[in-house]
């Protein structure tokens, strides 16, 4: 039978992909197979031999830790990015990095197709395809969960989703510890940041340090999980227009975002940061819909990039079942002044400066409210 083509398909080891494999093989295709190391606890070998006794034609597997924190956690730092006040976005930005990977084994395989496991109503099949479209615009895509002759197939799906639900929250998070079951005493840690970046994370007490960025995320990952820190239990508004539910835990992440809101607030120009954070919350808005590729994200990360030039200094922090408590901070370009701010010292600031920050803003506040009054009576 002649072969309709070579797909490199995004490969996971479970059940979905591996069903997946065997389906679009049946179907004539040449499959490759592409797994993602982007630190998850995962058997590789396993995963290997189990893509291989299926009939997979070559099997990838990648390490893109260093890549994925350096490339995309480390921006999404900067940008303090978080979707709807609550969601770090951890499983949002590893998808370009995946995708990334899949389109370049492509290219270098001469693939025409890709493939992937997720379902037709999530976000990530937008994720993935997006970043393929953009970085491979020839690619053929083939979405399994969309395509009726599959899904109609693969009915003990429902089963395996009646199984997850029966089991306690507790049971879905697999880095972090339950709070009540962290330590009783607090890890007091010490982040340095060099243009909004972590460059070095010590332990105070264990004085032990690490300094390049898979090892400061992995130990501040070890460190958050221990005391169970970055869990949560949302509803989200879905790109395709849907409310989910989401479990996520993110416990390095939510170190690092604590650490870098206190020294970004410690070191940057008012004014700046306040378009910063605007640009943060557009940023993980297009982060969270798949459009890390997009010209216009690309511009916002720019623009995020340069605000962060002057974000130098360290933080000083503990973590402690379940919460992240800020010690201190201290930075060569703090614009804080401590005599500037005392009641005791007048230094260059008169007091009577402020007199007429009142006069303007209450003329301005008398006015909206006049005007409110007004347009109450009309009516």
């Amino acid at each position: 039978i002649m072969s309709k083509g070579t797909v490199v398909l995004a490969y996971s080891g479970g059940l979905d992909t591996s069903c997946i494999l065997v389906w679009l093989k049946e179907e004539g295709y040449d499959v490759i197979t592409f797994l993602a190391n982007i630190g998850q606890e995962e058997d590789f070998d396993a995963a290997k031999k189990k893509a291989e006794s299926l009939g997979a034609k070559k099997v990838f597997i990648e390490d893109l830790r260093a890549e994925f924190v350096e490339e995309f956690i480390w921006p999404s730092v900067q940008a303090s990015a978080i979707y709807e006040d609550r969601y770090l976005l951890g499983t949002s930005v590893a998808r370009p990095c995946i995708a990334r990977r899949q389109i370049q084994i492509a290219r270098q395989e001469g693939a025409q197709y890709v493939s992937h496991g997720a379902t037709g109503k999530g976000n990530d099949q937008i994720r993935f395809e997006l970043t393929c479209y953009a970085l491979y615009p020839e690619v053929k895509i083939i979405a399994p969960w969309r395509i009726p002759e599959f899904y109609n197939r693969f009915v003990g799906r429902k089963d395996l989703m009646e199984y997850a639900k029966s089991h306690a929250p507790a049971d879905l998070y697999l880095m972090t510890k339950s709070p009540e079951d962290a330590p009783n005493s607090p890890d007091v840690l010490e982040i340095e940041f060099k243009k909004g970046v972590p460059i070095k994370v010590t332990h105070i007490k264990e004085g032990k340090s690490k300094d390049t960025p898979l090892d400061i995320f992995s130990y501040l990952n070890e460190i958050g999980g221990r005391h169970g820190v970055g869990r949560i239990d949302i509803v989200e508004n879905r790109f395709i227009g849907m409310k989910s539910r989401g479990i996520y835990e993110t416990p390095g992440g939510t170190i690092l975002y604590h650490a870098h809101l206190d020294i970004e607030t410690f070191t940057l120009d008012r004014e700046v940061r306040r378009i910063k954070q605007g640009l943060g919350v557009k940023f993980a808005e297009m982060l969270y819909n798949g459009f890390w590729y997009s010209p216009e994200c690309e511009f916002v990360r720019h623009c995020i990039d340069k605000s962060q030039e002057s974000v130098d200094g360290k933080v000083q922090l503990s973590v402690f079942k379940g919460q992240v408590y800020i010690l201190g901070r201290e930075s060569p370009k703090s614009l804080y002044n401590e005599e500037l701010v005392s009641m005791d010292v007048q230094g260059d600031y008169d007091p009577c400066d402020a007199s007429g920050f009142i006069k303007i803003n209450a003329v301005r506040l008398r006015e909206h409210h006049r005007l409110q009054g007004e347009h109450r009576s009309k009516h």
